[in-house]
């Protein structure tokens, strides 16, 4: 039961952000909204305010904004085809632009939460080489190798690539510079390269707000490296793709450590939600974009009814496929 909520809060914050983004933009630039759902199939609530009418529908899966002369034909003026190509992308950008917004917020709080490591020292292992090498406890590392160090991440990048050499360590203490030089020794069990140092632990909006769109970095270019390999056939890549069941059993795993894996995994759900929109693919918002980019070139709209012929059709593949991830899930789940 509590896994069935914790998916259903999920995916209902994620499609609603990604759904308020296309929503919000549309209303801004004077497009005639029709209705903004939230979820799909059987409808358990409506209501109506003004031109729209809202919806929460049976199955949190998805949603959408249905706004006048998207999919079809329309003379009205206040159509999404009779408006500039500019606030067409706006519009359909705002989606997967909020589900990155959502990921930063996700992150910092996240971070804030638990605290940013920071460049200051906390700790220094007994007999390590930095004790050796007279490296104290409250010295904050201002470079290393002549590089300076703005974060904890930088610390450890500059340590682990070192390969055992030696490091020339720049210190502060007591507002002055200290020089060290350090030998690191290499982890038996892991194979790290070390100091024998620990950080001080602090919390700082903007710190983690930093770190929030580093890991956005990250994650974004772990995603296309999973989709370079996914695209050139690599197995162990194809094996890892994961549909609605394995979401909710995977989010069902984080809900029982606490708010915080929940936060995370959902911070990591909605960068993987906006950056797949944003693929070149009909029925995705990145295939409108492909679409509107077309028509920018070639100076006049294409055939509504003929583009949206072939989103429906980019839909029904997208569900064909969901559905085959969807069995994949299943038969992993209870094997």
């Amino acid at each position: 039961m509590k896994t069935a909520l914790v998916a259903i809060l999920v995916f209902g914050m994620l499609v609603f952000i990604h759904e308020l983004g296309h929503f919000a933009v549309a209303k801004f630039v004077g497009i005639k909204v029709h209705e903004f759902a939230i979820g799909m199939g059987p409808k358990l609530i409506k209501f109506s305010k003004g031109e729209t009418s809202y919806y929460i529908r049976a199955l949190p899966l998805g949603g959408y904004v249905r706004m006048e002369g998207e999919d079809e034909k329309s003379d009205d003026l206040r159509s999404f085809n009779n408006k500039s190509i500019l606030s067409r992308i706006s519009v359909i950008f705002a989606g997967p632009l909020m589900n990155f917004i959502l990921a930063i917020i996700l992150f910092t709080l996240i971070f804030y939460s638990v605290g940013v490591p920071s460049t200051t020292i906390n700790e220094v292992m007994e007999e390590s080489p930095a004790q050796t090498s007279g490296i104290q406890e409250g010295d904050t590392i201002y470079s290393i190798n002549g590089e300076q160090m703005n974060s904890w991440q930088d610390i450890t990048e500059s340590i682990s690539s070192s390969s055992k050499k030696s490091l020339d360590i720049v210190v502060l203490r007591d507002n002055e510079r200290l020089e060290k030089k350090v030998i690191p020794t290499i982890d038996e069990n892991s194979g790290q390269v070390l100091i024998g140092i620990s950080p001080t632990i602090k919390k700082s909006i903007g710190d983690s707000i930093k770190n929030g769109f580093t890991i956005i970095y990250t994650i974004t270019s772990d995603i296309f490296s999973f989709l370079r390999d996914l695209i050139t056939g690599q197995t162990a890549a194809a094996g890892e793709v994961m549909g609605p069941v394995g979401i909710i059993n995977l989010v069902g795993q984080v809900s029982r450590a606490g708010w915080i894996d929940v936060a995370n995994l959902t911070a990591v759900l909605s960068i993987n939600l906006g950056l797949m929109n944003l693929l070149p693919i009909p029925a995705l918002d990145g295939g409108r974009i492909f679409f509107l980019f077309i028509e920018m070139l070639r100076g006049k709209p294409l055939d509504a009814e003929k583009e949206g012929m072939i989103h429906l059709i980019g839909f029904a593949l997208l569900i064909t496929l969901m559905l085959f991830v969807t069995y994949k899930d299943i038969i992993r789940l209870f094997s």
